[in-house]
């Protein structure tokens, strides 16, 4: 009997059919409490999983005893329990790189609107409230020639690092596990302790993964230490960032505005008060939502699943011990 693959995304069709012509196949184009119960129990008996934004745990997945892969459309793999999938020698496979340049685009779509009040200031035209010259309370900041300061330097934060130094000139500060050496050679980076990037930068940008050692890594402390123009910057992960430190930061004013793709709860609630602060730009967490590359990830993907379900290797395993200990 062929191998029983669930998936919980919606797919192109191109690709849910490349996975019918081979696997039997359960199609959920997302799951919620209406479909919840039959994706639980579809699980049971499946040998693969494909799909993305929903927080599979040990408990969730334990009743599945023949999964052999996991194949998740994303780079973070922060909705999985990792370490039980290894010890269960499940392959946990991921899509990183295709989505690097399109969410450094929209990191630094954010620094821009931020900086020169796109949004706040596309409302006041459309509201009909442009009606002299503009009085300087509504001025924006400059972008080029500010310092940058990267909280983390891997494949996105690097793409940001190439647009800000040798498109806007920019100076670039980085902490990080480790030093970056090509980032440093080719843009001139400076790698330094945390707190002296936030102390020095203008602007401050998140491109780190989520893990047990950045959960909340930037809370009040670390606000405190920015300067009070600084624009702080959040495009990896909502919960590397104490949300409510960052809104306290914001409405007393140390620091000068806030750009955000992500939340420490998604969807953003419709009360939350960084929607009615002029100071932030909020995106519904759209780092890589382009038709290009949502297509590319997904396409990876399948790839990725099929390669586990073969036997061979998938492209990009975020636990690859398990690979190896298969050899």
């Amino acid at each position: 009997m062929n191998p029983h693959v669930v998936v919980y995304k919606k797919l192109p069709n191109e690709l849910l059919a490349a996975l019918r012509a081979r696997f039997r196949v359960t199609y959920f184009e997302a799951i919620d409490e209406t479909n919840r119960a039959a994706f639980l129990e579809a699980m049971r008996d499946a040998d693969g999983l494909l799909g993305a934004s929903v927080r599979l745990d040990k408990a969730t997945l334990a009743p599945a005893t023949r999964l052999k892969i996991v194949s998740t459309i994303s780079v973070g793999y922060d909705t999985f329990d990792v370490d039980d999938l290894t010890e269960r020698g499940i392959l946990l496979a991921h899509t990183p790189g295709v989505l690097t340049e399109t969410t450094a685009d929209t990191i630094f779509a954010l620094i821009l609107a931020t900086a020169r009040r796109v949004v706040e200031l596309a409302e006041f035209i459309k509201a009909g409230r442009w009606r002299h010259s503009l009085d300087e309370s509504l001025y924006g900041v400059d972008v080029h020639s500010k310092t940058l300061g990267f909280l983390g330097m891997g494949r996105i934060g690097q793409a940001v690092a190439r647009r800000a130094r040798l498109g806007f000139n920019m100076t670039i500060l980085y902490h990080n596990l480790q030093p970056v050496p090509e980032v440093e050679t080719a843009f001139g980076a400076r790698f330094l302790p945390l707190d002296e990037v936030l102390r020095a930068a203008d602007f401050i940008c998140v491109v780190l993964p989520l893990s047990p050692e950045t959960e909340k890594l930037v809370g009040a402390r670390e606000f405190a230490l920015m300067r009070p123009q600084a624009i702080f910057i959040n495009g990896s992960r909502g919960r590397i960032v104490d949300e409510a430190a960052l809104i306290e930061a914001l409405q007393q004013r140390k620091i000068h505005g806030a750009g955000l793709d992500v939340f420490e709860r998604e969807p953003l609630p419709a009360d939350s008060p960084l929607l009615a602060m002029p100071n932030v730009v909020a995106l519904p967490h759209i780092g890589s939502a382009t038709h290009e590359t949502r297509l590319a990830m997904a396409r990876l993907a399948v790839d990725n699943l099929i390669a586990g379900l073969d036997g061979e290797r998938p492209r990009h395993l975020a636990n690859g011990s398990v690979w190896s200990n298969r050899r």
